[in-house]
C-alpha cells in the first residue's frame, strides 16, 4: 500500500495542470494514466484528420508566459500530433514525468470515513491511499462501444476512432464503411476518401458542418501573438466559450435580408467558430436568428453537393447548436467524389454486421474495413466507468442514476475530497482555460481544508440542488433544450438508457469563472467541512 497526499487520474490537460498545482502546495502527488504517454484524449484519438476546433493560441496553458513564448504552433487549428507534442513538452519542461505512472488504469476508489482518506486500486493490482483524489479523465474519454449483432463474424478489419492504432491503418484500395456522422467522422471521411477504393458513410443524424479554414501560421503572426499574451487571454476569459473571438456586438433582428446574408457569408469564409460568434450574438438564444443561420448552411450544402438527394439528406432540420457543430475541411465536397456514398440510417437503423459488411434494412453495405465513430459517454462517463464508492457504500454511478449531481462541476455531495476537472456540469467551452480556473479553485479549496484544520470538504445538498436548477435554466434559455430530440451528448441523449439532463454549464465561461471566484471569496460557504 502506497501512501500519498493526492492522486490524480489522467495525464491530459487537466491532469498535468493539477499535478503542477498540487506540487506547489507541497503535496506528494502521483498521476495515474492508463495510456502509454501523456496527452489524454490526444494520446488515444490518433485517427486520420484529428484536429482541435480551437485556435492554437488558446488551446494551451496560460499559467506561464515563458512557456507561451517558447512554443511555436504550426497551424491555426492544431492537429493531434501538434497537441500531443505540446503536452509532451510541458511534461518535460515542468519536470512532471517523475510523478506520472503510465499504463496504469484506475479501476476503483473507496472513501474510508474513519481514516478520512481514499483507497485507490489499479488494473495492475497496485493500491494507494491518499487524502485528496482528483479525477481528470476529461469530458470525452469513455468511448461508446460498438454493440451490433454479428460484429464477431465480420471477416474484415474494424476500428474505433477513439482507439486508433498508433501505426495507422492502410485503407488504400479497400472498401471502407464509416459508422457515425459527428465531429470525428467529419474529420475522418475526407482523409480516408483520398486513398480508399470506396467509402460509405452511414449517417443517423446530419450535422451543421462549418468550414474549418485551417491554415499554417506565419512567423509574423506567431510573434504578434506572443507579444499579445495579456490581450489574448483577456479576450479568452471574457468570451462565452473561452475562445479568442471578439463579440459581434449585433443581432439579426431589424437588419435587412441582404445585410444578414452578407454577414453570414463573411463568417462562412472566415471559417471556424467565427461563423457563430462573429456574425450575430444571439444565435444560441434567439430561434429567429438561429433559423436564418441554419438555412444559410443548408443553402451552402445544396450548393456544394452535386446530387440533390444526397444534399437534402445532409441537411439538418433542427436548430444550429442543438448538437455540437463540427468544423470540417472538404467534408461536403467529399460527397461529390465517385468513391464516396451516403447511407441514411435514420429511418432504417443498422440491423447488424454480417461477415461481408453492414446490414441496413433489406440491403448489405459491403466493406473490407469498418470505422466506428460512435462518440463518447460525455460528462459522467469518466467516473461512472470506475467503481467509485463514498461513505455508506453509495457509488458515483448510483448517485448519478437520474443524471449528474455536482456543485460547480467540481465536487459531489457524499464524496468528500473528490475533485473533478472537466467533470459533468462544468462548462462546455475551450478546455484549457476551464481547466486552469478549475485547478486554481481546487488548490484554494485544499488550502482552506488545511487552514481550517479540517480533514475533508464536500458540497452541501442545497448547493448541489441549486447548481442543477441553475444549469437547467441555462439549457432552457438556449436552443440546446432541443438536444434530446436529436440525441445530443450535450444532454446525455446519445447514450442508450442515460437520463437526459444538463450535462454541462451553458451559462458562459466568464460567468462560470465569476462563480468560482465568488465561491472562493465566500470562504467556500456552500461546502461542509468535517473535523476529527
Amino acid at each position: 500500500m502506497k501512501q500519498l497526499d493526492a492522486i490524480v487520474i489522467g495525464a491530459g490537460f487537466g491532469g498535468l495542470r493539477a499535478l503542477l498545482e498540487l506540487r506547489g502546495l507541497g503535496l506528494e502527488t502521483k498521476v495515474l494514466e492508463a495510456g502509454g504517454g501523456v496527452g489524454g484524449t490526444w494520446y488515444w484519438n490518433r485517427y486520420p484528420g484529428a484536429r482541435s476546433d480551437s485556435e492554437a493560441w488558446s488551446y494551451c496553458y496560460s499559467f506561464s508566459r515563458e512557456l507561451w513564448n517558447e512554443w511555436d504552433w504550426p497551424d491555426r487549428l492544431p492537429g493531434q500530433s501538434d497537441v500531443l507534442a505540446y503536452l509532451d513538452h510541458v511534461a518535460d519542461r515542468m519536470d512532471l514525468r517523475k510523478d506520472i505512472v503510465l499504463e496504469t488504469r484506475v479501476t476503483r476508489a473507496e472513501y474510508r470515513e474513519r481514516q478520512a482518506d481514499w483507497q485507490v486500486e489499479t488494473d495492475l493490482g497496485d493500491r494507494y491511499r491518499c487524502r485528496y483524489l482528483v479525477s481528470a479523465g476529461g469530458i470525452l474519454s469513455v468511448p461508446i462501444q460498438p454493440a451490433f449483432d454479428g460484429l464477431d463474424t465480420f471477416e474484415g478489419d474494424w476500428y474505433m476512432t477513439s482507439r486508433w492504432p498508433a501505426g495507422g491503418v492502410d485503407v488504400a484500395g479497400r472498401r471502407v464503411a464509416i459508422v457515425g456522422s459527428g465531429a470525428t467522422a467529419v474529420q475522418v471521411l475526407p482523409i480516408v476518401a483520398k486513398t480508399a477504393g470506396h467509402v460509405t458513410l452511414l449517417q443517423r443524424t446530419p450535422n451543421y458542418v462549418i468550414p474549418a479554414r485551417n491554415r499554417p501560421l506565419e512567423d509574423g503572426e506567431r510573434e504578434a501573438l506572443k507579444a499579445g499574451f495579456e490581450e489574448v487571454w483577456r479576450e479568452v476569459r471574457n468570451q462565452v466559450f473561452a475562445l479568442p473571438i471578439p463579440p459581434a456586438n449585433r443581432v439579426a433582428d431589424g437588419l435587412p435580408p441582404g445585410e444578414i446574408e452578407r454577414i453570414l457569408e463573411r463568417g462562412w469564409e472566415r471559417g471556424g467558430f467565427q461563423f457563430i460568434f462573429e456574425t450575430f450574438d444571439d444565435l444560441l438564444v434567439n430561434e429567429r436568428s438561429n433559423a436564418l443561420a441554419a438555412e444559410f448552411i443548408r443553402k451552402k450544402i445544396r450548393t456544394i453537393v452535386v446530387d440533390p438527394a444526397v444534399a437534402e439528406a445532409l441537411c439538418p432540420r433542427y436548430p444550429l447548436m442543438a448538437k455540437r457543430p463540427p468544423l470540417g475541411t472538404e467534408y461536403y465536397e467529399s460527397f461529390n467524389r465517385d468513391n464516396v456514398s451516403l447511407v441514411d440510417v435514420s429511418g432504417s437503423p443498422i440491423g447488424g454486421i454480417t461477415p461481408t459488411g453492414i446490414r441496413v434494412a433489406d440491403r448489405t453495405v459491403d466493406c473490407d474495413v469498418i470505422v466506428f465513430a460512435l462518440g463518447f459517454d460525455a460528462g459522467t462517463g469518466a467516473l461512472s466507468a470506475l467503481e467509485v464508492t463514498g461513505p455508506g457504500g453509495v457509488t458515483i454511478r448510483d448517485k448519478w442514476r437520474e443524471g449528474p449531481r455536482t456543485h460547480l462541476g467540481i465536487m459531489v455531495d457524499g464524496f468528500p475530497n473528490l475533485f473533478m476537472i472537466s467533470g459533468p456540469q462544468s462548462p462546455f467551452a475551450n478546455i484549457p482555460p476551464v481547466v486552469e480556473n478549475s485547478v486554481d479553485w481546487i488548490g484554494k479549496a485544499i488550502l482552506a481544508i488545511r487552514e481550517k484544520r479540517a480533514v475533508s470538504m464536500e458540497p452541501k445538498e442545497e448547493s448541489v440542488a441549486g447548481w442543477a436548477a441553475l444549469l437547467k435554466q441555462y439549457v432552457d434559455a438556449t436552443v440546446i433544450r432541443h438536444g434530446s430530440d436529436v440525441r445530443s451528448w450535450f444532454v446525455g441523449a446519445n447514450v442508450e438508457g442515460k437520463p437526459t439532463s444538463a450535462q454541462f454549464h451553458f451559462g458562459g465561461a466568464a460567468t462560470y469563472f465569476a462563480q468560482l471566484e465568488q465561491s472562493m471569496e465566500s470562504g467556500f460557504d456552500e461546502f461542509r467541512f468535517r473535523y476529527r
